[in-house]
């Protein structure tokens, strides 16, 4: 089944901008979002399947650790420009 997300223009773009050229929309948004395969979680909440859990707990904890350092970069940033 294939669904359809409406997006702003100012969404899109950026979108767009790191689409590669053999890469689908879908394929580049998940690879931006970075969160596990919806095939992962539909054996996850399925099945209870304990090893497609963990994976995706890890997957969690990694992009919470990559949003902590970006905003720690933006934060140096920040203070060494004088603003």
């Amino acid at each position: 089944m294939v669904k359809t997300i409406r997006v702003s223009e100012e969404f899109h773009e950026p979108v767009v901008a790191h689409k590669r050229e053999t890469e689908t929309m879908e394929e580049t948004l998940r690879r931006l979002v970075g969160g596990p395969s919806p095939e992962m979680l539909a054996q996850a909440l399925a099945g209870g399947d304990e090893e497609a859990a963990a994976e995706m707990r890890e997957r969690i904890e990694r992009g919470r650790e990559r949003e902590r350092e970006r905003g720690e970069e933006l934060r140096k940033r920040f203070e060494g420009s004088g603003a």
